[in-house]
């Protein structure tokens, strides 16, 4: 476990933070839960792989990503989270994490989650309240709240305090991230605004707290899914994020 420590970086993360804050998951002014979600009541289910004990483990690949985004999962990398959106319209999404063992991928947990409340996108720009498709390294967490044993680098800052004019219901949305490495610097923190891409790209992409209702772009799940995940991805198993709709997944 690490934690980004120095006074001089503190302060610097917390210059930024507000402005990055106040463009998580998309642009300026967007607000992570504000707005009705697009997705589907709380009653249905979303996407996701198939249940039961054959398909969770020593699976030679991860389930329902087809060649096309398999193809950009680094060879090392021995950890996947894989999101899968139930459609392209819709916020409700599923977060599988995955772990390549001498025998193959074993699935180590499942949890309800949420993206861009307008679905998904190949083309993700600034605003669009989209997530994006693709496959991502995660290599940097933090959160108004404490370390909570992560192996990642982690940043404990309050400067990931959402702003007061955000609704009430997200207050807690980042008491726990990880950043998605799209349009940013990696192995710095979550809490960087550089936008190597140009800021039209969007950026501040993040697995955070969720909810209950879609997001800007990020991808949401409970505080007890963020605490597991950052828990458990490790550098030394080069992580990444597939993410998508299923048909975006599937190719």
């Amino acid at each position: 476990m690490r934690t980004v420590g120095s006074a001089v970086r503190r302060a610097a993360v917390a210059a930024a933070g507000l402005v990055l804050l106040a463009g998580c998951g998309g642009g300026a002014g967007g607000r992570d839960g504000g707005g009705k979600d697009d997705g589907a009541g709380k009653g249905e289910r979303p996407g996701g792989p198939a249940r039961g004990a054959s398909a969770t483990t020593h699976l030679k690949n991860i389930p329902e990503v087809g060649t096309a985004l398999r193809s950009r999962i680094p060879a090392d990398s021995r950890q996947v989270v894989a999101v899968y959106g139930r459609d392209a319209d819709s916020a409700d999404a599923t977060v599988v994490l995955y772990e390549k063992g001498a025998k193959g991928w074993d699935q180590k947990g499942s949890w309800a989650a949420h993206n861009g409340r307008r679905g998904w996108t190949v083309n993700h720009h600034e605003g669009d309240k989209r997530s994006p498709v693709g496959v991502f390294t995660l290599t940097d967490a933090g959160g108004v709240l404490a370390d909570p044993g992560a192996k990642l680098p982690y940043t404990h800052s309050s400067a990931f305090t959402p702003p007061s004019y955000w609704s009430k219901n997200t207050r807690h949305d980042f008491d726990y991230v990880v950043a998605i490495n799209y349009n940013r610097v990696k192995g710095t923190s979550p809490l960087d605004p550089s936008r190597p891409e140009g800021q039209p790209k969007g950026g501040g992409i993040w697995l955070h707290m969720d909810h209950g209702s879609g997001t800007s772009a990020c991808v949401s799940v409970s505080k007890a899914g963020m605490q597991a995940l950052l828990r458990a991805l490790d550098p030394a198993r080069h992580p990444v994020v597939v993410m998508g709709d299923k048909a975006h997944l599937a190719a």
